[in-house]
């Protein structure tokens, strides 16, 4: 039997057990789950996966289960069924990999969401899936479409948590119209005994506006994959915020796509890592031929605390037009001495100081949510995760 046969034999089996899908869902789920037992897990042999290990997920054995979702939809926000939104579910994020592919192998309870056209959303639809604690492991597979008419503006927040050992593999599609505005948070605070892998796929339209913030807090394997395709004169954000300590191992994979002239991104992660944590940036910005008059920026910056955290950093630009302004880098450093030294010398103890900085260099992304509760929310998790240390 082969390797990727051996991965697969036990989702086959939960495949074919799970309840049958409406008509239109059976082809896709078929496809899919073909596509995946094809790929099997990806190994450290792919570039991609070169330092994210999923052997663990791959020889794990989980139940299939449904995670507990929880929506709140402001008005205005049309709840849509699956067959509503077949052809987006087929077209946008399918194949991309093994774990998208097996998400869609397992459609069920798929959340689909339409903002109409010109509508402005003021409150932010939220969205939260969360594992509740289970005497075998489970495997979750969330699925999510969101579909923004023209010139509508909203503020999207999903928020993935849980308790005991499980799988959330997540998938979430955005599909923004022209001259609309999206403000997309997503905030993970799994148990420190799952696995996390996601995968956020949008695509904006002429002129439209995106700004997604990633927020990567639990987990003991994750994985974050955001891609975003730009038309003409679009804009999109990409911000994110990673704290690993302990074991704990975070990968953020992502991918801008200047598809059209005129287009505009920004790009800022940031990590701290402690104990013996490992995490892992690959940001991509791929500008084609035909999108001239590109700008684009991206930075990644890492806090390590410990000796033996690791941080494998590799900012990319794929150039392929003449006429651009595209700038990349990456930094990897300690606490300040000098500023430990300043906060000492006015009275702060050298715990209560490395906290404050290490605070500091975390305020930085949180200060640029939208969302009042879900900064507040944040603030309060920051304090306490920096508090623990100190003790």
């Amino acid at each position: 039997m082969t390797a990727v046969a051996e991965q697969t034999g036990a989702w086959l089996e939960s495949f074919t057990k799970q309840p049958p899908a409406p008509e239109c869902l059976r082809p896709l789920r078929e496809a899919a789950f073909a596509r995946f037992a094809e790929l099997g897990f990806p190994t450290t042999h792919d570039e991609d996966w070169r330092f994210t290990n999923v052997a663990p997920i791959a020889r794990a054995t989980f139940q299939v289960a449904a995670a507990d979702r929880f929506l709140r939809v402001p008005g205005g926000v049309e709840d849509l069924s699956p067959q509503e939104a077949q052809f987006d579910l087929a077209s946008l994020a399918a194949g991309r990999n093994a774990f998208v592919a097996l998400n869609t192998a397992f459609l069920d309870k798929v959340t689909v969401l339409r903002i109409p056209r010109g509508a402005v959303i003021a409150q932010p639809i939220e969205i939260s899936y969360e594992v509740p604690d289970q005497a075998d492991a489970v495997a979750v597979h969330p699925r999510t479409l969101i579909l923004v008419g023209a010139n509508a503006q909203c503020a999207i927040v999903e928020t993935y948590k849980g308790q005991g050992q499980y799988l959330t593999n997540a998938v979430t599609e955005i599909v923004i119209g022209e001259g609309a505005v999206v403000d997309h948070y997503k905030v993970q605070q799994e148990s420190r005994s799952a696995f996390h892998v996601a995968t956020l796929a949008v695509t904006l339209g002429r002129s439209a506006n995106l700004t997604t913030t990633s927020i990567s807090l639990g987990g003991a394997l994750v994985r974050n994959d955001v891609s975003a395709v730009l038309s003409e004169g679009a804009e999109a954000t990409l911000n994110g915020l990673y704290l690993v300590n302990g074991s704990q191992h975070v990968d953020n994979h992502t991918v801008i796509d200047h598809a059209k002239p005129h287009g505009t991104s920004h790009e800022l992660y940031k990590g701290i890592l402690d104990g013996k944590a490992s995490a892992v940036f690959n940001g991509r910005i791929l500008v084609r031929k035909d999108a001239q008059k590109t700008d684009s920026k991206q930075t990644n910056k890492n806090l390590v605390l410990s000796d033996d955290a690791v941080i494998d950093t590799k900012p990319e630009l794929q150039i392929f037009a003449d006429d651009v302004r595209c700038t990349h880098g990456a930094t990897i450093g300690q606490l300040d001495a000098e500023s430990i030294f300043y906060l000492q010398s006015r009275g702060i103890g050298l715990s209560d100081a490395r906290s404050l900085l290490t605070y500091a260099f975390a305020q930085d992304i949180v200060d640029r949510i939208e969302v009042q509760s879900l900064r507040d929310s944040l603030e309060r998790s920051l304090f306490e995760k920096f508090h623990e240390r100190t003790r």
